[in-house]
């Protein structure tokens, strides 16, 4: 079962002064979608201007790290936090280890790198079933984009400024 959020912590927070990117991959579409709207939603509660929601596309998991790091440092956007958006489903090869090792590391590293949150929305399943619990797709399921939302409002609110 899917762990059920953050709870009643993630409401203290004001995001009507930040801005927010979010870099989804476009493999498996239905997760990401409802992750990315999971996400928005939970910026917009948390007060955060629609217009301050910065939502980019990359091809797979593998490059949201580069374009994480990208918007980031763009003077143009100016965000203050990044929620890079990924779905890896094990499969029969190593491809799947791989993959998730570096997109990890490397993503830590861009944090590390602009000083600014990088939040962690890439699931690691092992199963499809398991993706679409943690997307909020089953029934009674709780969505983790909702999660990731409330972080990028917290982390730069606590620890940026």
């Amino acid at each position: 079962m899917a762990v059920q959020g953050l709870g009643a912590i993630d409401q203290q927070y004001d995001g009507s002064a930040l801005k927010i990117g979010i870099v989804h991959a476009r493999w498996n579409k239905e997760i990401i979608d409802a992750l990315v709207a999971g996400a928005i939603k939970k910026l917009k509660a948390l007060n955060v201007k629609e217009e301050n929601i910065i939502v980019q596309s990359v091809p797979g998991s593998f490059e949201l790290p580069f374009a994480s790091r990208s918007v980031l440092k763009d003077e143009n956007l100016k965000l203050d936090a990044v929620i890079p958006i990924g779905v890896l489903i094990k499969g029969s090869t190593m491809h799947f280890e791989y993959i998730c090792d570096s997109v990890t590391h490397a993503l830590m590293r861009v944090q590390e790198e602009t000083h600014k949150p990088v939040i962690f929305g890439v699931l690691t399943c092992l199963t499809e079933e398991q993706a679409r619990k943690r997307a909020g797709l089953d029934p009674g399921m709780h969505n983790h984009g909702e999660d990731w939302g409330a972080a990028a409002v917290e982390m730069p609110l606590k620890y940026s400024r």
